[in-house]
């Protein structure tokens, strides 16, 4: 009769090298005969930064209706398989307990490449994913947070020694041209003289049973904008200007844009001044075409499709062209007056910071630095475009932006391992590159569990002002607009020369409850622990500072808010 206690320990760091133990405490492959070995029965660590399941099961076996005294006279390699395997399960044990771990025996890694925030699928302005969520609640601080601090100072101080702000160098507007030919052939050089918003004419070469929106990419991925473009459809014919038997529609581009950046209030803004009568937006609220669409991403987990020509972009404003167009064709003075004050706007709220798509458009022949950003192109067409940026505390941006976009396992602990992993990728980009090609590396963006770099506003805003005068830009905190919501739109009313509203417009547009506020399921999630706090204070600090200074407004630096 054979017996066979067996305790079999599997290694996994990384994925890369695995180490048995089997029976007698030796080697499995020393062992092939062990037939206990091959089966369910053994404990698996994985140390791979992600959690694990730790499965330990002991198993004596014995041929006939032997008694457990026989256990006595194993012989004495035996038992000392089975003491260390019970020295692991204790081991193990202890340690899963004193780490305060919620579900799951966790051996975390310090650092790993993940994905984008817990959803890549999900963009700016797109709900995420309606799937049941699992919330952790502790009551208390981790303290082993706590105990970490010190080593990730490191890491932040690591990364402040290497900031440089440095300007970038501008292409020439003949590079553009050959980056976008087709852009360049669509929009004029010069707009319509008596309209507010930047209008053109430009002939429509379809009959009357053309469908001017059938090949609009808008239309074609998304069922929920086909409604607004019947609208758009049944008006398209009652708008065009003849002339010597050639029909004309009145085209038309922003003429400000709500830039950004995502979580700090753009939407409230938005739903605000829209109610404004000269104001009219985009028919949809965020195309996100300057930086995703033109160049055919649509959703992240989709990668890249056809590219939206700049003709469906335009498109979306063909609401306020008709109306603009009415304007123009009118007879009398006052109602030219009353239309042509229209002042066009557009609030996707990537177009500040969303660079990714260069990578795979651009030759990289700067260092990692994009040779060609946004700005560059809206600048080319429109060099007096006005720019709305609504800013937040940039500590207080990351936790909202995570808790809107994760979609499971949110919690305190979960968002400060993510805060520490992102911190530790982008330190090591930093070791290698410049702070601008780290801040728009496509790469490391996408492997962040948490997209740190979207706080970075004084890198943004530096670069948008190498080409637009600062003149041109309205920069907002959401702290100040959350105070006097009244106040920051007047100051928008001003910047966009807008008429004055009436006692009841005003009330209406002042006194309606902000839009996009945090979830409730959210809220009862708390803040974010104290210690990720102050880390990403420490992180985001110099930022602050340069961009208070810029703006020559200590506000800015968020050190009271």
């Amino acid at each position: 009769m054979r017996h066979c206690i067996n305790c079999c320990i599997q290694l996994l760091p990384n994925n890369e090298r695995q180490q048995q133990v089997g029976c007698g405490g030796g080697p499995l492959h020393s062992h092939p005969e062990c037939p206990a070995c091959k089966g369910e029965n053994k404990i698996v660590l994985r140390v791979d930064g992600k959690q694990m399941n730790l499965l330990a099961v002991l198993e004596v076996r014995a041929e006939g209706n032997e008694s457990w005294g026989r256990f006595l006279r194993f012989k004495k390699g035996k038992r000392c398989s089975l003491v260390f395997g019970l020295m692991i399960m204790t081991l193990v044990m202890a340690s899963y307990i004193l780490s305060g771990a919620h579900q799951e025996l966790l051996i975390s890694s310090p650092f790993h490449y993940g994905a984008f925030p817990s959803n890549p699928s999900l963009m700016d302005g797109e709900n995420p994913s309606d799937g049941k969520e699992h919330h952790h609640q502790p009551s208390v601080n981790n303290i082993s947070y706590v105990k970490d601090y010190p080593s990730i100072k490191l890491i932040i101080n690591s990364i402040t020694a290497r900031i440089e702000f440095t300007t970038r160098q501008l292409p020439d507007i003949e590079d553009l041209k050959k980056q976008e030919l087709h852009m360049f052939s669509v929009i004029p050089n010069k707009f319509l003289p008596n309209s507010k918003s930047p209008c053109w004419y430009e002939e429509f070469t379809g009959r009357n049973t053309t469908d001017p929106y059938l090949t609009n990419s808008y239309v074609l991925y998304s069922k929920r904008f086909r409604s607004t473009f019947d609208a758009l459809r049944k008006a398209f014919w009652g708008h065009l200007s003849h002339a010597s038997g050639k029909h004309f529609r009145l085209r038309c581009l922003p003429r400000f844009y709500i830039i950004g950046q995502p979580k700090c209030g753009t939407t409230d803004l938005y739903d605000r001044l829209r109610l404004h009568p000269e104001v009219k937006f985009s028919a949809i609220k965020e195309p996100h075409w300057w930086t995703r669409k033109r160049f055919g991403i649509v959703r992240l987990r989709d990668g890249l499709r056809d590219r939206y020509p700049v003709e469906d972009y335009l498109d979306l404003f063909d609401l306020a062209a008709h109306q603009i167009h009415q304007g123009l064709q009118a007879s009398s003075a006052k109602e030219q007056s009353r239309m042509t004050r229209i002042i066009i706007g557009e609030a996707s709220a990537s177009t500040m910071w969303d660079n990714n798509a260069w990578t795979f458009f651009y030759d990289n022949s700067t260092d990692g630095e994009p040779p060609f950003l946004t700005q560059d192109f809206i600048h080319a067409f429109q060099p007096d475009a006005k720019l709305i940026v609504m800013l937040r505390d940039p500590v207080e941006r990351l936790y909202s932006d995570y808790l809107y976009f994760a979609s499971s396992n949110k919690s305190a602990d979960d968002f400060h391992e993510k805060v520490t992993e992102a911190l530790q990728l982008f330190e090591n980009c930093m070791l290698d590159y410049s702070l601008r090609a780290c801040v728009y590396n496509n790469t490391l963006n996408n492997a962040m569990p948490v997209r740190l770099q979207v706080g970075l506003y004084a890198v943004y805003l530096l670069d948008w002002l190498t080409v637009f005068n600062k003149d041109q830009f309205l920069i907002l905190r959401l702290e100040d607009h959350a105070s006097n919501v009244k106040y920051t739109m007047h100051r928008v009313f001003q910047f966009l020369n807008l008429g004055p509203l009436g006692e009841k417009q005003e009330t209406l547009m002042t006194k309606s409850p902000a839009s996009n506020a945090r979830r409730p399921e959210d809220r009862n999630l708390g803040p974010m622990w104290p210690v990720t706090q102050r880390i990403l204070q420490d992180f985001y600090g110099p930022f602050n500072t340069r961009l208070a200074q810029v703006l020559a407004d200590e506000a800015f630096a968020w050190r009271k808010t």
